[in-house]
């Protein structure tokens, strides 16, 4: 093959990240997190909660990695409430407003901008947010 026909037809695709990650629900209720780190649930611990969780936890976690990049150090904290109800458009029981909120402190302080764009970041690279069907709203404190 001529360096020509290469050039149009052995573009490198670049491959996707791939994670994997498996829970598993006993009959007593307590969760293993990939084989691993037990955590026992009480029955107030719903689905709906977990999500919740997840959420606060994928965000916090992504802010930190987009912080980290820029030098920046964070100790956060944040809390998160959904409604479930019957969407309209199609009838199915299902979140239809997700709020978070999330309080943040940065070592060193960041100017407006960047603050702006590492909360952009956050949001957006958080696949629990990106994975639901209704787009979370965000509410960031900054002390």
């Amino acid at each position: 093959m001529s360096d020509d026909a290469c050039s149009v037809s052995c573009v490198a695709q670049p491959r996707a990240k791939e994670f994997h990650y498996a829970v598993a629900l006993e009959r007593s209720g307590r969760l293993d997190a990939d084989g691993d780190a037990p955590l026992d649930l009480v029955e107030a611990w719903t689905p709906e909660h977990l999500v919740l969780a997840g959420l606060v936890r994928c965000t916090l976690t992504s802010l930190r990695h987009h912080a980290h990049k820029a030098g920046i150090e964070i100790d956060a904290a944040g809390s998160a409430s959904g409604m479930v109800t019957r969407r309209e458009d199609d009838g199915r029981y299902a979140f239809v407003a997700v709020a978070v909120r999330l309080d943040v402190e940065l070592q060193p302080a960041a100017h407006s901008a960047q603050l702006t764009e590492l909360f952009a970041k956050a949001e957006r690279d958080c696949f629990i947010g990106a994975s639901l069907t209704v787009a979370p709203s965000y509410e960031w404190t900054v002390t």
